[in-house]
């Protein structure tokens, strides 16, 4: 591979990492002034990671201007599509998020693994639209946005690096997402149902024509619908089979079990045409 290839791999690689080691060392000054003495470690930790972000959203219309030569950087990462489209495609990837989260709900209920206990408060409501925006929005930037398309970049560009690229952002995604402490049988679980969930997010992007906000919906639904629901109405007994519901007892991860595959398979089925 000729040299300025390797460099170009190195500068991918080392992208993201020097980003969040600089908001780090950002906040570091506050830290020692004693500013934050009354937050809890992952609460500080939560501040660093939210001022690495802000610096990707500040470097990444130069990276894309100088690596990959786009002048419009944030239609290329499918953010700015104008709002009619942006707002039909994330409408329509909650819609999907909404299903499957019925489906799994409506199983665990119908099979005595779970019980109804009330409605959604408004608190919980609250927490579920920060997660769809902030976590749903910021990890769809990074995956199916920034990497996908820098990992087409170095593949070479075309269709056949398109195509590899989304299976290998899926990868990715699936092993930065993974515990990796849970054991053998419920880590392959998470790296098989995450690796899914890659797949049809990516799916879902190429299926609303390149914008992001399916994706973001999708994701983002799932993930804050999940959490409020087990904060709140749903009560899942610790005994539920990890096979069904995935690793985590009665706060199970429904991505790692026969649920959460089920699932995301249907959708990549329903999707093959994008493929």
């Amino acid at each position: 591979m000729p040299r300025r290839a390797w460099l170009g791999w190195i500068s991918t690689l080392l992208y993201l990492p020097l980003l969040y080691g600089l908001g780090w060392l950002t906040l570091q000054p506050v830290v020692a002034t004693g500013l934050l003495g009354g937050w809890r470690p992952d609460q500080v930790n939560l501040l660093g990671t939210g001022l690495a972000f802000v610096l990707l959203l500040l470097t990444l219309p130069l990276r894309l201007g100088r690596v990959w030569g786009e002048r419009q950087p944030w239609r290329t990462l499918g953010v700015a599509m104008g709002w009619g489209v942006s707002l039909r495609s994330l409408l329509r990837g909650l819609l999907k998020a909404v299903v499957l989260l019925i489906v799994v709900v409506g199983v665990l209920l119908l099979s005595g693994q779970a019980r109804w206990s009330g409605g959604l408060t408004a608190a919980e409501v609250l927490n579920a639209v920060l997660l769809i925006l902030g976590v749903g929005f910021a990890e769809e930037l990074v995956f199916r946005g920034w990497l996908w398309g820098e990992l087409c970049q170095r593949l070479g560009g075309g269709v056949r690096a398109d195509q590899r690229a989304m299976v290998a952002q899926a990868v990715v995604f699936s092993l930065a997402h993974t515990r990796f402490n849970l054991g053998v049988g419920p880590m392959a679980g998470l790296l098989v149902g995450l690796l899914l969930l890659g797949l049809a997010l990516g799916l879902q992007r190429r299926a609303d024509g390149g914008s992001l906000w399916g994706a973001v919906g999708l994701h983002g639904g799932l993930v804050g619908g999940w959490f409020s629901l087990l904060a709140g109405p749903l009560q899942i007994e610790s005994t539920v089979p990890i096979w069904l519901a995935g690793p985590g007892g009665a706060d199970p991860n429904p991505i790692g079990g026969l649920l959460g595959w089920a699932g995301l398979a249907a959708l990549l089925w329903v999707r093959r045409r994008y493929w």
